[in-house]
């Protein structure tokens, strides 16, 4: 069996995660770590509350700051069969790399990572094409059908300080749609609580609840054509499918995406770029180098048939 080693990470515990048992939430956020390991790390006092050694009932309090060692999860390596195209693309797509981070302009189409029948992600395939990186890591996520940016840590110091600062909401995110309709001048911000519900055939769908996680976003018009609206998007919160979700919750959906757009709307559009992907584009990011402390500005441009479907556009 081989296992790879998670990092030490330092949570904040928010409403969302009051009244658990400590034990019971560890088993929740590393599913594959053996239970015994978790009782025994919570035990001997590795894990700690608020800089106390706990019990394995304690109940998990709101401002609670929890302190988890680095943890041992059984780990399947696999080797990915990848076409020469779609290496060539992927590396030709790396906006920025040093000795403590990788930051990639993902394709539209291809997932951050493996699973729920997707044989490799971004991740995966860095780390095979990486073999001498004994540590790489995902620093955050975007959805499989958005295109841009996505950062990848290849220290642990570095994604411990990358979290710290999405945390602390220290790192300002740009996003580029193409929405239906004329944009109201008056909505700058949307700030609508999301909660996700899983459905039978396993698919994730998020809605607009009252008993939902806060998720704020910030619009600014870039332009308006005759039916369809150009946004930058700032998402304030970074919850699952939030830009789609709140866009679409006044009436406004991007274009072309299949889980939260309009189809009517969508075919009602001329297409005539013939283009099969959801105008959602992760556009820039600033954040603080972890190593050296200088503020870094990155943007990713867009992709040649996005950019070809707005230059058509009227």
């Amino acid at each position: 069996m081989i296992y790879k080693t998670l990092p030490k990470s330092i949570l904040h515990i928010t409403q969302d995660m009051i009244n658990q048992r400590i034990d019971n939430f560890m088993h929740k956020k590393f599913k594959n770590a053996p239970k015994n390991m978790i009782y025994r790390i919570i035990r001997t006092g590795k894990v700690r509350v608020n800089k106390k050694k706990i019990a394995p009932f304690y109940k998990l309090k709101i401002g609670d700051i929890l302190n988890i060692p680095p943890i041992q999860v059984p780990y399947k390596k696999r080797n990915i069969f990848i076409l020469e195209r779609t290496k060539n693309i992927l590396l030709n797509h790396v906006l920025y790399e040093d000795e403590s981070l990788l930051i990639v302009n993902k394709p539209s189409g291809i997932a951050v990572h493996g699973g729920s029948g997707l044989k490799f992600g971004i991740i995966e395939f860095f780390r095979q094409c990486y073999p001498k990186n004994r540590f790489l890591e995902l620093v955050h996520r975007i959805d499989r059908e958005t295109s841009g940016i996505v950062m990848i840590a290849k220290k642990r110091l570095a994604l411990i300080s990358l979290h710290e600062q999405f945390r602390k909401n220290n790192i300002q995110k740009k996003y580029i749609a193409l929405v239906h309709g004329l944009w109201p001048l008056n909505i700058k911000k949307i700030s609508q609580p999301i909660k996700k519900k899983l459905f039978n055939n396993q698919k994730q769908k998020v809605f607009i609840a009252q008993t939902g996680k806060f998720a704020e976003t910030y619009f600014k018009i870039n332009k308006q054509y005759s039916r369809t609206t150009l946004l930058d998007i700032f998402p304030k919160t970074g919850r699952t499918h939030q830009i789609r979700v709140h866009t679409s919750h006044i009436g406004h959906p991007i274009l072309f995406d299949t889980r939260y757009g309009q189809h009517d709307l969508d075919n009602n559009i001329n297409n005539k770029i013939k283009i099969n992907r959801m105008l959602l584009h992760a556009s820039e990011i600033h954040f603080t180098h972890p190593q050296n402390a200088k503020k870094i500005k990155i943007t990713a441009p867009l992709e040649i048939k996005f950019q070809k479907y707005l230059n058509a556009m009227i």
